[in-house]
């Protein structure tokens, strides 16, 4: 929120310069994030008078002017279109200098001379306006310093990070109250004359309310014969101090006084309205509406509409039709002033995806007894800026209404509280200083009746902290908090997801968190069958989009994201993880399952190319590797990876199904070509998915020391031919299963397809280091045992010694 410091003081006396207040309110609990020096961009530009003009001799478009700075005459060659005898205009003279840098001078236009500049809006930085000369107030003395003549030119910008629960301070007066209470001063409200016609309101139109639940107050007021056309400067100019667009006078006036007071208006021609009434309703089943943007938007179900008495015109709270905006040609407005739900309001923003100033006012809670005093300020602007005429009275519907509560505050239990021993009359004027009505309740007890501007106060614990915030922070003394301190101990699941994250940053992978929200589409692009759970995604009611609809059920999607994401720039090497969790719906239940899970992914070269590295890519094997790594390092035994895989969206052939201790673990293995091109990736992505849980159970939660073989060890090599079918993790499985203590190691050095090996044959090629504890093993024992590793696999596989 951008308060406006010349706008500020309007209401009330600053005691403080611009640093002091932002230091002040900030202490006070309205954080200020950046305060900004606002100050005209131009130099040496003056008031002048305009005392004649004529044509130019050789120009069509072109007048020769003769204005005058209170001193001299100047002979300014000017091209706009407004000019007016006695008018006073901006001259920016030889030497001056405009926003955009440049400098001036005396130039020729077409054999005259031109002494300086006559400026627009626009030349200046003051606004969009360029159609004409800036014109200003009549009564300036010409040679004013533009800078003092226009005071609205040099101001400060204080940005307010206004929280959630402080609705009535998204207005000027709002800060402006707060700055009085700082101060101790009085707030001054703005002027609230009523210039009214003849007509009566209530006797040109009416108001409906068909429901007063989602809309408890709506104000009419009605102002006829007005002209559209530009805000007055000093409208325009504070309203692009806090960073609003000027649209014309009756437009600005709605967001002038919205600034002002914090009550959002709307303003219809009142011509474009059917039967000139108003009706607040529901949306009708399946009702479209198109707003002030353009956009047509279905309506759901509980949307609040205004309407004419036969279409909508506006999307209650949050923005106006497009079948009654406020055009060139309007000349009777009817203006609107309501107070909307606050949840129904924050619905409708949430379902439709529509945040505006307004719906952002009435999500947090709007004043609801001031909609008369906003309506009647707009009301009477509208008329002196647009030259109409205000209509007796107001429509002013209020079939609920709403009245502040009384809450009882205990003085010792402030002091309590806080620590201190502040008086009783010092907390009744903090309060009071903030508008708060504040009645003896009985002893050393305050009844306290918050005003309904204030809709975060409803407990005494609120009213505590108004208390504090006023008298000072640091007036409260600071205390250490005690108690007993017990040392904190992970569990076994961070400790096992940090063990985790250290292994894989170990053999370079990065890990990257993505959105728990995915899109539908990306599990069509997983082929994942209907019938299978992950298929089953849990839908947002109010995602924030398409994209972001459903729950992820997996967290291959996500990763593959950002690989994409990087393949776009040029970063193709990649090994990345993710650790987090994975959501399944529950029939009948509100809350899904939650589990947890770990995937990576492997893409590009394995190692960086060099002169002495040549280019290599990552394989199955190198994915493999990584996931063997992850397993031994969190002390997981009994893995196996069998080929047994029916993922869709991994390379047939090319994947395996990961076992601990007979139960599945979870996937691993090359991407579906079909995969990686959904996502725009060109090269080989390699994928692993781990349920986490099962990891945490199947790991050793510490280890134990082992001391170095005394006895030395004896090594045999076992070379065999088998059916390309077998698979070589079922030999070593079946080696390690008749161990009887002897054998140390077993790994894998060859395979070999070709001759003399027969077609649908392979050989492979173990070597096996036998070893005991215990004794030094001789080669007759070695031998006996070996062989009967042999006759074992030959029996089991028909393995054969090559």
């Amino acid at each position: 929120m951008k308060i406006s410091w010349q706008w500020i003081k309007d209401y009330v006396e600053v005691p403080f310069s611009p640093p002091e207040l932002a230091e002040a309110l900030t202490h006070s609990g309205l954080e200020v994030e950046n305060l900004i020096q606002w100050a005209p961009g131009f130099s040496r530009v003056i008031v002048a008078r305009l005392e004649s003009f004529r044509p130019h001799p050789q120009s069509n478009h072109l007048s020769i002017c003769t204005v005058n700075d209170g001193q001299r005459d100047y002979s300014v060659v000017c091209g706009a279109p407004n000019l007016k005898v006695g008018e006073r205009v901006a001259l920016a003279s030889e030497g001056a200098t405009l926003p955009d840098g440049s400098r001036i001078g005396k130039t020729s236009f077409q054999g005259i001379l031109s002494e300086g500049m006559l400026c627009s809006e626009k030349e200046l930085g003051l606004g969009d306006d360029s159609a004409g000369i800036l014109l200003l107030d009549p009564d300036l003395p010409p040679g004013t310093p533009l800078e003092r003549a226009l005071p609205s030119l040099e101001d400060w910008i204080f940005d307010l990070n206004i929280t959630p629960n402080r609705a009535d301070c998204l207005c000027m007066i709002g800060v402006a109250r707060e700055v009085a209470a700082l101060a101790g001063q009085s707030l001054r409200y703005p002027p609230g004359e009523k210039i009214e016609g003849p007509m009566d309101a209530a006797e040109q139109t009416s108001v409906v309310i068909e429901r007063p639940d989602l809309c408890p107050r709506y104000v009419a007021k009605l102002i006829f014969g007005v002209k559209i056309s530009p805000a007055p400067f000093w409208m325009r100019r504070r309203l692009q101090a806090v960073g609003v667009r000027s649209i014309n006078n009756i437009v600005d006036v709605t967001n002038y006084v919205m600034l002002e007071l914090g009550q959002p208006l709307h303003a219809f021609d009142f011509d474009r309205l059917e039967e000139r009434g108003i009706v607040v309703r529901t949306a009708n089943p399946g009702e479209c509406f198109t707003t002030l943007d353009g956009m047509m938007r279905p309506m759901p179900e509980e949307t609040l509409m205004i309407c004419d008495r036969k279409k909508p015109v506006a999307l209650a709270g949050i923005m106006g039709g497009l079948n009654s905006e406020v055009q060139a040609e309007a000349t009777n407005i009817l203006l609107e002033s309501a107070y909307f739900d606050p949840m129904g309001i924050r619905r409708t923003s949430k379902r439709i995806g529509l945040t505006t100033e307004a719906s952002l006012r009435f999500e947090r809670g709007v004043d609801p007894n001031g909609c008369l005093r906003s309506a009647d300020r707009a009301a009477v602007l509208m008329a002196e800026l647009g030259g109409g005429c205000l209509a007796r009275g107001a429509v002013d519907n209020y079939p609920r209404k709403i009245e502040p509560s009384k809450i009882s505050l205990r003085i010792p239990r402030v002091n309590q509280i806080l620590g201190t021993s502040i008086p009783g009359q010092e907390i009744r004027q903090s309060l009071q200083n903030l508008q708060l009505e504040v009645a003896p309740q009985g002893a050393d007890v305050f009844g306290v009746t918050p005003p309904t501007f204030r809709v975060d106060l409803q407990r005494e614990i609120d009213l505590i902290e108004e208390v504090a915030r006023l008298q000072g922070f640091g007036r409260i003394p600071v205390t250490l908090p005690s108690g007993r301190v017990s040392a904190g101990k992970k569990t076994k699941a961070q400790q096992v997801a940090e063990r985790t994250r250290n292994l894989l940053a170990a053999i370079g992978f990065w890990e990257v968190i993505t959105y728990s929200f995915i899109s539908p589409k990306v599990l069509q692009d997983l082929k994942i069958s209907l019938t299978d759970k992950r298929a089953k995604a849990l839908r947002i009611h109010n995602p924030l989009g398409e994209d972001q609809s459903v729950m992820r059920t997996t967290l291959i999607p996500g990763l593959l994201q950002v690989v994409g994401h990087n393949a776009h720039r040029q970063n193709l090497d990649l090994k990345l993880f993710e650790l987090g969790r994975v959501f399944f719906p529950r029939e009948g239940q509100d809350l899904p399952e939650e589990m947890e899970a770990i995937s990576g992914v492997l893409t590009g070269l394995r190692e960086e190319e060099t002169w002495s590295k040549p280019k290599a890519e990552c394989d199955f094997f190198d994915l493999k590797g990584a996931v063997e790594t992850l397993l031994d390092g969190l002390g997981v035994t009994d893995y196996q990876f069998l080929p047994e895989s029916d993922e869709p969206f991994l390379h047939p052939g090319k994947a395996c199904r990961v076992e601990v201790s007979k139960r599945s673990l979870g996937t691993m293995g090359e991407a579906h070509p079909d995969l990686a091109a959904a996502f725009e990736v060109k090269q080989k992505l390699f994928l692993f998915e781990l349920n986490f849980q099962s990891l945490i159970e199947g790991c050793k939660e510490s280890r134990s020391f082992e001391p170095l073989p005394r006895f030395p060890s004896v090594t045999r090599d076992l070379a065999l031919i088998v059916d390309e079918k077998i698979a070589a993790g079922q030999l070593l499985h079946s080696l390690w299963g008749a161990n009887s203590g002897l054998i140390a190691e077993i790994k894998i050095f060859d395979l070999y397809r070709g001759k003399p090996i027969p077609s649908g044959a392979k050989s492979l090629a173990f070597r096996i280091k036998y070893q005991r504890e215990d004794r030094t093993l001789t080669d007759a024992e070695v031998n006996e045992f070996h062989q009967k590793m042999v006759e074992l696999l030959a029996d089991r596989y028909g393995a054969v010694l090559r």
